[in-house]
């Protein structure tokens, strides 16, 4: 009987691991989207997220928007900040040092919490919405934590159907195989490069409106999820896009089944774990060539 039990909760525990994986994927999907082509790391990119969820907060639950309205407006709202990040911040800095870039997005990461803090107070705050539980035998799973991997899952499938079957998706996947050559053809890399910033922005506005469903909003949630990202990134190497999707699941799949065993936290300390011992075995990322 308790070997049963034991079979139940190591399902549900996958599966659960599966689910979560569906959101990190699309969280790493934006961040490896700009720096694949733009070749600059958004240290504040949890921070939209964080913006994103403030606004959809507002949207719903202060204006009284339907959702099928305040979603789209919160995901607009972050793909216009996305562009102004790199119009302001990042444009000018494109030919700078690597280690000025990361300054800068870091400052804009203390900006935006700061902000935040002024403009919104450090009250944690929620949608109000309660989903309901599914319930499949003895396993149990939250309606939020499916519907964040449905449409986690729609947005990676739009995002791959534009990236493959648009002149401009085609165009920023070229640019980010060889930046000079294209420039060099005459293509207009400024206009790509905010076209690709206002789809990170979007991406961190869809993810936003996900997660506010699964977490109270306040000015430091961005550190929880932001951290993690970044790593997922460069475990499956910064700019590829499928080594993100595969370190997204890996990552998933250690913090669940260290929930189980353990808890939550022992899960994220596996996580952070695994990711160092990786970075010894394969530095340049999980699917990156051997040299």
């Amino acid at each position: 009987m308790m070997a049963d039990i034991f079979d139940v909760y190591l399902a549900e525990a996958i599966i659960s691991g599966i689910l979560l994986g569906g959101v990190l994927a699309l969280l790493a999907l934006g961040l490896n989207l700009i720096f694949g082509v733009i070749d600059v790391t958004w240290i504040c990119y949890a921070e939209l997220i964080m913006l994103g969820m403030y606004a959809l907060y507002y949207f719903y639950s202060v204006f009284g928007l339907p959702m099928w309205v305040a979603a789209p407006a919160c995901i607009a709202i972050v793909a216009v900040l996305g562009l102004l990040l790199h119009y302001i911040v990042i444009a000018p800095l494109l030919d700078a040092a690597p280690i000025n870039q990361l300054l800068a997005t870091g400052g804009v990461l203390f900006f935006l919490q700061s902000f935040a803090t002024v403009a919104f107070g450090i009250d944690f705050r929620n949608l109000g919405i309660r989903l309901p539980v599914l319930a499949l035998g003895e396993m149990h799973f939250s309606y939020a934590r499916l519907l964040a991997f449905g449409a986690a899952l729609a947005g990676m499938v739009v995002v791959y159907l534009f990236m493959t079957r648009t002149y401009i998706g085609t165009a920023i996947r070229a640019i980010s195989q060889d930046r000079q050559i294209m420039a060099l053809m005459g293509v207009d890399t400024r206009r790509l490069y905010l076209v690709t910033s206002a789809i990170g922005g979007a991406l961190a506005g869809l993810a936003a409106c996900l997660l506010v469903l699964q977490y109270d909003v306040h000015p430091f949630v961005g550190l929880s999820f932001g951290p993690i990202t970044f790593l997922i990134c460069v475990l499956g190497g910064l700019g590829n896009f499928i080594g993100g999707f595969v370190a997204a699941f890996l990552f998933a799949q250690i913090i669940s089944l260290g929930g189980l065993y353990s808890d939550l936290e022992w899960g994220y300390v596996l996580a952070f774990a695994f990711f160092i011992v990786m970075m010894f075995i394969r530095p340049a990322g999980l699917l990156a060539r051997r040299q």
